[in-house]
């Protein structure tokens, strides 16, 4: 089941935002003007992190050519699901914008449960896999390195910052993010 739920993370992600779209109910206001601050920001978090472990993020099976302990992954072992569970937020805040406490607060449980939900799997997945390749050292990090809540680092950690794979890393990304804030705009403006 992991490896399915790996495979397909993406598609069962995206049954988070669907929810947002076509349940949401966004407005012009403080609340979707932070909560599209927030999904930068959580973006921003992603970039940092393809920018040290590059276009492995993309497969479809775990993978690894080396163990990166560096950048964002001295504070944490997820940096790239903590930048998406902070882009989710963002979005979520933003399509409940204009929409009561209560329901708004239903439907971000919801989509950022089904978020939780899917990362408490391949996590778990991942780092067994990660053991198995690289033994000892990964041990020392799990040690040291929180799992998702983001501390400060012990040591500066191993792997090098290399921009030049994050376009071709995160194409897809950067375009479900734009074609995400178009669905906003255009839900705030077509669909009320």
């Amino acid at each position: 089941m992991s490896a399915f739920v790996f495979k397909n993370r993406g598609a069962i992600l995206s049954l988070g935002a669907l929810l947002l779209v076509v349940f949401g109910h966004p407005a012009f206001n403080g609340i979707f003007w932070a909560g599209i601050a927030i999904a930068v920001l959580g973006e921003l978090v992603r970039v940092w992190a393809v920018g040290y472990s590059g276009v492995t993020t993309r497969a479809d099976h775990v993978t690894a050519p080396f163990l990166v302990t560096a950048g964002p992954y001295a504070y944490v072992r997820n940096p790239l699901y903590v930048g998406n569970f902070i882009t989710a937020v963002g979005f979520a805040m933003a399509f409940v914008s204009g929409m009561a406490a209560l329901p708004a607060t239903v439907l971000v449980v919801i989509t950022l449960g089904l978020m939780v939900a899917t990362y408490a799997i391949i996590i778990p997945y991942e780092e067994a896999y990660l053991a198995s390749t690289f033994g000892e050292p990964f041990a020392v990090y799990v040690r040291t390195v929180p799992r998702v809540i983001p501390r400060p680092p012990k040591s500066p950690g191993q792997g090098t910052y290399r921009p030049d794979v994050i376009w071709r890393a995160e194409t897809r990304t950067f375009v479900t993010f734009v074609v995400v804030l178009l669905v906003l705009f255009l839900r705030l403006s077509v669909w009320r």
